[in-house]
């Protein structure tokens, strides 16, 4: 099966049935992904409030009622196994990565599911724009900047962004097509000079993997999901559960139904 070509819903059905355990970007094209957080209903509002000031990396697509597993944008769905990896925090520290969080998710979590730049790549792609961690087939470049998120109550992170190498002509073209996906990150918050955004060295990234840059490219960076797991984990909570990076949940929703024209 062309792995490219599935639906999300059959994406989701192997990876339910553990035979899909890889990052998601390049597969079931056309598909929206997002990000997931799950943690306690106390401290839904203050992190509900942190993404509406921080829409830029934190852009909601779903917020789901207190013990409430089955999305909205994906009905069927099951947010307990239908990522290919979790993560999962207690007071703040990362405990482990698993394949499933059936066990530790309770009837007091909410979750919360955001954008995500894999939602763009396919518009990329079809403009003849490269993306280099598809390509290569590696997980999405991510980097910690010095950019600083609006705090909101005990929830605070820097801003973390995506890098896709290309021409300074392909990065034009690139923000001409990603502006229209305003829920998915939208256009790049900045090109070129990495050092500007206190990012030291492009092939050690803190999450994903490194990719190829070619002579003439120019690193272009996308406001990235990520930035929430480190909102969500910037307090001690007792649990808290997100998408390990690159693992994300791929909805029912089609990337072109969510452009702005």
């Amino acid at each position: 099966m062309d792995l490219e070509k599935i639906t999300a819903a059959q994406l989701r059905e192997r990876i339910r049935r553990g035979e899909w355990q890889t990052p998601t970007s390049g597969a079931a094209y056309g598909y929206v992904q997002a990000n997931l957080v799950m943690l306690p209903k106390s401290d839904a509002f203050n992190f509900l409030l942190f993404c509406v000031r921080n829409t830029k990396p934190c852009p909601i697509l779903d917020v789901l009622e207190a013990g409430v597993f089955e999305p909205k944008i994906a009905p069927g769905a099951d947010l307990r196994r239908d990522l290919p990896l979790y993560r999962i925090y207690r007071d703040g520290v990362m405990e482990k990565e698993v394949a499933t969080v059936t066990s530790e998710f309770n009837e007091e979590m909410v979750s919360f599911l955001l954008g995500c730049s894999f939602s763009f790549e396919n518009a990329l792609q079809a403009a003849g724009v490269p993306v280099r961690n598809i390509d290569e087939g590696k997980n999405v470049s991510m980097y910690i900047t010095n950019r600083s998120c609006v705090p909101a109550g005990p929830f605070r992170a820097p801003l973390v962004v995506s890098m896709r190498p290309m021409t300074p002509e392909q990065a034009v073209r690139a923000v001409q097509i990603t502006t229209r996906f305003h829920l998915t990150h939208g256009a790049p918050v900045h090109i070129g000079d990495p050092d500007q955004i206190g990012i030291k060295d492009l092939q050690n990234p803190e999450f994903g993997d490194p990719v190829t840059i070619h002579p003439g490219e120019v690193p272009v960076f996308w406001a990235c999901g990520v930035t929430s797991a480190l909102a969500a984990t910037s307090t001690p909570l007792p649990l808290v559960i997100t998408h390990a990076p690159g693992h994300m949940f791929v909805s029912d929703l089609k990337d072109e139904d969510m452009t702005i024209f």
